[in-house]
């Protein structure tokens, strides 16, 4: 019977365990997904595609499984299968309505998507084996508390083979070229934020590049931890109400959905009890996340300016820099970067807290741990390529500016200690400061040396590389 709530929504009744309940009229999802919105108007945050299209997998994966174990017919395995498909074409996204901070397992979540399927499936087919049950028929021989954690690691690592690693390789590419094409360009280097000897821009950005390459290393060895299934552990990691094949099964059905290798938890006491291998993980980004906000903070100071900063780099103008000063351009790439790097270690800070709610047989935060671990990937993985694609590939260099710092640097009396002695050095150094001459000059006026041995020793090809 249709109604009208006191907000001129149209309603029906439906029930559970728990009694009877109001929800919208249109709504696909039953009782206990409205038992959810109702107890948790928390954020507003609602668990992103990736999340639920995983779980939805996992759905479609089980009735496959189910079916070839002989525990749901044919008619049944179908019809959840053609709603799974559904969903995952991208239908239905408005079903699925419970804010990402609920139950600590996530177990409102598991039974939105077991009734939407439920109820999609009953319309998409009139099965002569009844009635599709969200729990007895979708989520038959799983648990929330299995569900969600394969689902973590499911989208996780799809997100990582799909959106992350990739990134990650073709800004490492990038970085590479730019190594390669500044590596006769001789520029100052800097410690402490003062003049230190010569360095190339290849060798420095040498250094960035190797910084992206162990990111995409430590990374590709930790992914490995995500291929493991918490599937068929059901409520403790028991498997009471399962097969014992489900678990084996049912990850080679995913792992064909998804075309990445996933197996069975070793362990289900360990995969559902704790969030180790997240936590880890997560761990993994926040040192991505540190070495990409150095490289964008490096190149920000670089390209300072342009004309009372460093002004070693010329950032390409991608935007207006200020509302007030005509002709500004802002490192607003590099600065969007850095704050994504800022967010992800804060997630990781929070992911953290969630992996200390592993409290006997269960953790707890699971829904924190799910939204922040895929945030994390998604922000970086986006951020990476506009950094890549609106910074890195049109950046270049100004020779003569990095020349001219070369020559006026005190540091350029380094490679004189070797030969006339660390304090003789110092007190030329002191004299060009107070001057405002170069070491060149100095050297030369007080005939330290030959002129060919200071032009020798002075020449910032010399200092680039061991003698």
């Amino acid at each position: 019977m249709k109604k009208k709530n006191k907000n001129n929504i149209k309603t029906r009744t439906v029930s559970d365990s728990m009694g009877e309940i109001k929800v919208p009229y249109d709504a696909l999802y039953g009782a206990q997904t409205q038992r959810a919105v109702n107890n948790f108007p928390i954020s507003g945050l609602k668990f992103t595609d990736d999340f639920i299209y995983s779980v939805v997998l996992i759905k479609k994966a089980a009735a496959i499984t189910n079916y070839n174990l002989k525990l749901l017919k044919k008619e049944q395995k179908d019809a959840i299968i053609k709603a799974c498909d559904s969903i995952l074409k991208g239908n239905y996204g408005d079903q699925f309505p419970v804010d990402v901070y609920q139950t600590g397992s996530g177990t409102s979540t598991n039974m939105n998507c077991n009734e939407v399927i439920a109820t999609i499936a009953n319309k998409l087919t009139k099965s002569k084996s009844g009635t599709i049950h969200p729990n007895d028929h979708v989520n038959l021989g799983q648990s929330s508390n299995d569900v969600i954690p394969t689902a973590i690691h499911i989208s996780s690592l799809k997100m990582v083979e799909e959106l992350l690693l990739p990134s990650l390789k073709s800004l490492e590419k990038s970085i590479s070229k730019k190594s390669s094409k500044f590596k006769d360009v001789i520029k100052i280097g800097r410690t402490h934020l003062q003049d230190a000897t010569p360095i190339t821009i290849g060798q420095e950005f040498s250094g960035y590049k190797e910084i992206i390459s162990k990111n995409i290393k430590r990374i590709n060895i930790n992914k490995s931890f995500l291929s493991y299934l918490a599937q068929g552990g059901t409520a403790v990691g028991t498997g009471i109400n399962t097969h014992k094949d489900f678990g084996k099964k049912i990850a080679k059905e995913i792992s064909k959905f998804t075309n990445i290798k996933f197996i069975e938890s070793k362990n289900h006491f360990e995969s559902q009890s704790s969030q180790d291998s997240i936590v880890g993980f997560s761990g993994d980004l926040k040192t991505l996340a540190v070495g990409l906000s150095k490289i964008a903070n490096d190149i920000r100071w670089l390209g300072s300016g342009p004309r009372s900063g460093i002004g070693e780099l010329i950032i390409p103008s991608v935007q207006p820099g200020s509302s007030i000063m005509p002709g500004k351009v802002n490192p607003v790439m590099c600065e969007s970067l850095i704050q994504v790097c800022a967010q992800v270690i804060a997630n990781d800070s929070a992911i953290t807290l969630g992996g200390l709610g592993s409290i006997f047989e269960l953790n707890l935060m699971l829904p924190l741990i799910a939204n922040n671990i895929l945030y994390s990937i998604k922000i970086l993985s986006n951020a990476i390529n506009s950094f890549n694609n609106k910074l890195i590939e049109d950046l270049d260099v100004d020779v003569e500016k990095c020349n001219n710092y070369i020559e006026g640097s005190l540091a350029m009396c380094t490679s004189l200690a070797p030969v006339i002695g660390y304090d003789k050095a110092a007190e030329i150094a002191y004299e060009a400061y107070k001057k405002n001459k170069t070491i060149r000059e100095v050297a030369k006026s007080k005939k330290v040396l030959s002129e060919s041995q200071l032009d020798k020793l002075l020449n910032p090809r010399n200092m680039i590389k061991p003698k």
